[in-house]
């Protein structure tokens, strides 16, 4: 089997490629919702905004059989990591086809002076196996939830929202941080160590603005609760409805500053944006996250607020130098 590079794949190489996504979610569905083909010809067709992507897959007579997308954050050379996700069709696993893909994706690394790469996969699939095997380590277990808006009570939400913890204020913003809070919300995300110890990137002013345009340049929606502490930023919350949500958002970032914690302010942040959300978009009907498996405290704010795990993530590293 031949594998090819995808420089500017064509319609009927995108069709192929969302196939084979397909055949893998069938495979290993853990309750995500299937590829779109639109979203697939989308994130095939132009990377986010501050990143470059490379495209690789094997080919059996012609069809592909197995894919390999490349994301490239940052400038090359940038400290960050690559980020690498390989998939093999069922009907083609054992065959070396994910280790000849990323072995052309190590190259990839290689050229653009990456020294690290990461990868998401479900637990339990042949991914963890796959990955393992070629020199990866985990570093994170990430224990996916789902909440369905019509099963909140919503008195749960009116009473949360009047616990309000003392001497905070609540602020909120659609899209761009406004200037004033800009600093601040950089500050606070760097609460989220765990993320920040292997992707090699320090939160600022700037990386948070570019956050929201790489939201914003791909058509979906950013919605941010913050709690204020006179002008800092004690906590904050953001969920991103996508342009094609098909009634499904996503949680994002959620933290509360170390000196700001045991006040309940993240389950007042996230009870302030159900909140805003329902009134702001009632085609709204799901929201999923992610959370650190060994992050009890939100899980149980999640769990209170009426999230249920669906699926467990987890995310492996590797030194470029360690791959085939």
């Amino acid at each position: 089997m031949d594998v090819i590079a995808l420089d500017a794949p064509t319609d009927a190489q995108i069709r192929a490629w969302h196939e084979v996504l397909a055949a893998v979610h069938a495979a290993d569905p853990a309750g995500d919702p299937a590829p779109d083909p639109a979203g697939t010809a989308r994130r095939l067709l132009s990377a986010e905004p501050g990143s470059r992507q490379r495209l690789w897959a094997a080919a059996d007579g012609g069809r592909l059989v197995a894919v390999a997308a490349l994301r490239l954050p940052g400038e090359p050379g940038a400290g960050r990591p690559g980020e690498i996700d390989v998939r093999v069709h069922p009907g083609h696993r054992r065959r070396g086809l994910g280790r000849r893909l990323l072995a052309a994706a190590a190259e990839g690394l290689r050229a653009d002076g990456r020294s690290s790469v990461i990868a998401q996969v479900l637990a339990g699939t042949p991914a963890v196996p796959f990955l393992e095997s070629q020199g990866f380590e985990c570093v994170l277990t990430l224990r996916g939830m789902l909440l369905r808006l019509a099963d909140v009570p919503p008195e749960r939400i009116t009473r949360l929202l009047a616990e309000a913890p003392a001497g905070y204020g609540l602020v909120r913003w659609q899209g761009t941080v406004p200037d004033e809070h800009a600093t601040a919300l950089a500050r606070a995300k760097h609460a989220m160590a765990d993320l920040a110890e292997y992707e090699g990137a320090l939160w600022d002013a700037d990386r948070v603005r570019e956050m929201a345009e790489v939201v914003a340049k791909r058509g979906d929606d950013l919605y941010t609760v913050a709690a204020l502490d006179g002008p800092a930023i004690a906590g904050f919350t953001e969920i991103v409805v996508p342009h094609d949500s098909a009634g499904r958002a996503a949680q994002y970032d959620t933290a509360v500053v170390p000196e700001h914690r045991g006040r309940r302010i993240g389950i007042w942040v996230k009870a302030a944006m159900l909140a805003w959300l329902t009134r702001e978009r009632p085609d709204v009907h799901e929201i999923e996250t992610d959370n650190s498996g060994d992050n009890a405290h939100m899980i149980a704010v999640n769990e209170e607020l009426g999230f249920r795990t669906e699926r467990e993530s987890l995310e492996y590293q590797a030194a470029v130098t360690a791959l085939p």
